[in-house]
């Protein structure tokens, strides 16, 4: 079982506090690894540590920022293979899923290095003669990023990427459940020439570490990726220094199916959508609203699909399409949520229970619910879970109107071979992505952004990458 330290000024060093929390494999509840409980202290450490390395950073031509960058990718290739298999590990998702995350990862940094030549300025027309305005774009100071289970290895590239080459300098908050690959990432690059204090790693429980992170007026940006509580958390936390938060948090995206769609492909990319990683995914298929005519044949269609799906370990089964849940309280939840829809009237087509032939782990079967209603609270609520519930729909006009019926506005999909039906309804969706006739899942170089509760700015691109940039107006009079 390995023992991870806090990564702070450029050396792991022992938590303040002496208490650690074990992570577990989900497939087997096995322990695998444990963390500093952590503490205020070594929080203040890493800020501290950040402020200080923050001036020299920024002082770096953007390109040299870049290059540590490209270093990080090839350091995360050289290693993927390991880093994949720590992933599925600790968090249970499938290995070919995890080499995605690691690869994809590689990737962002490269993407992210690129735009070192890309931050640019303005030059705004004065209204006095012989004068100029220039707008720069500056860096925040020191960024903090906290990091969810999910997609733990990406997301810390979200915000390490995005906050270096800007030239903030970065504390990164792990997961508690999901720290291992992060922590083995700070052992791989802490030789690569990178000066102290630039990227720091402080493990340990969000309430402890992520508000002593939140509320120091040190931090100049909070990114964090989670819960609508937690965001709500680091809200509050923020609010005293009135430090600038960016949050993607839940989602419950609809996918609206067209009486004119390909139901072999709307059922290919809505199942796609909802077992990539066990449907602990915040931007996965969550609800289905299906026309009236076509809806019998759908449900036929779909229900064959999801029973197909194989589920087994993440690392030893090389054919699974999902796995283990990630914990306990992911299972309880779920299989609370299920039950009650039941109670409330809900037909459960398939799955509806743990899965059988596991005798350790928290695997849970995929799951189609229908009888549903729209506002039973398995349409309204995240499940972040293999559980999709379905309705019908008659006019256009309706199927808008059941999606934006939500406290969340992350991500939605529709299907369609209709022009006309396909501009109303990506005009009209209150979200901020909209998928067309195809999977949920983003690209690094379009903008990943919540409306409503689903959070607050947003990360990839160029906009995600400005996040970690404020201005600076400069009015130049000259003789």
């Amino acid at each position: 079982m390995k023992t991870y330290k806090q990564y702070i000024n450029g050396q792991f060093i022992n938590s303040t506090s002496t208490t650690r929390i074990n992570v577990l494999n989900p497939c087997n509840e096995e322990v695998i690894s444990s963390i500093p409980t952590g503490s205020a202290e070594d929080a203040n450490l890493a800020l501290e540590a950040a402020k200080d390395a923050q001036p020299k950073w920024e002082a770096l031509p953007a390109v040299q920022r870049g290059a540590f960058l490209h270093k990080m990718a090839d350091i995360i290739r050289k290693n993927r293979v390991y880093l994949a298999e720590t992933l599925s590990k600790e968090q249970a998702k499938v290995i070919g899923l995890a080499q995605v995350e690691i690869d994809v990862t590689a990737d962002y940094f490269d993407y992210n290095a690129g735009w070192a030549r890309r931050i640019e300025g303005e030059i705004i027309q004065s209204d006095r003669e012989k004068e100029h305005i220039y707008l720069h774009k500056v860096p925040i100071g020191v960024a903090v990023g906290i990091c969810p289970w999910n997609f733990p290895f990406f997301v810390m590239a979200r915000k390490v990427a995005a906050s270096l080459i800007t030239g903030n300098t970065c504390v990164i908050k792990p997961s508690s459940e999901a720290p291992n690959t992060i922590m083995e990432f700070a052992e791989l690059i802490q030789n690569i020439g990178m000066a102290p204090g630039v990227l720091n790693f402080v493990c340990g429980s969000g309430r402890l570490i992520g508000n002593a992170l939140s509320k120091s007026p040190i931090t100049g940006i909070i990114s964090l990726t989670g819960s609508v509580g937690a965001g709500q958390q680091i809200i509050t936390a923020a609010a005293k220094n009135i430090t600038k938060v960016s949050l993607e948090l839940g989602g419950k995206a609809p996918a609206i199916v067209c009486s004119d769609a390909n139901l072999d492909l709307a059922v290919n990319a809505i199942v796609s959508s909802k077992v990539i990683f066990s449907g602990q995914v915040c931007n996965c298929a969550e609800r289905v609203y299906v026309q009236d005519d076509i809806y019998d044949q759908f449900v036929e269609k779909i229900t064959k699909k999801i029973s197909e799906v194989k589920i087994d370990d993440a690392l030893t089964g090389i054919d699974a399409d999902m796995s283990s849940l990630v914990s306990q309280s992911q299972i309880d939840k779920i299989s609370e949520m299920v039950e009650f829809a039941k109670k409330e009237g809900a037909e459960v087509l398939i799955g509806g229970k743990r899965a059988e032939n596991f005798n350790k782990g928290y695997f849970y079967e995929p799951t189609l619910l229908t009888n549903v209603s729209q506002q039973m609270e398995i349409i309204q609520e995240e499940v972040f879970g293999p559980v999709l519930p379905i309705m019908k729909f008659n006019s256009i006009d309706e199927a808008i109107s059941l999606s934006n019926d939500s406290q969340f506005g992350l991500t939605s999909s529709v299907f369609s071979e209709n022009f006309n039906n396909i501009m109303k309804i990506t005009n009209e969706l209150q979200f901020g992505e909209t998928y067309v006739n195809r999977e949920h899942f983003e690209a690094m170089q379009g903008f990943h952004a919540g409306w409503k509760k689903s959070g607050i700015g947003g990360a990839d691109g160029k906009h995600g990458m400005e996040e970690f940039l404020q201005t600076k107006v400069v009015y130049a009079k000259y003789f």
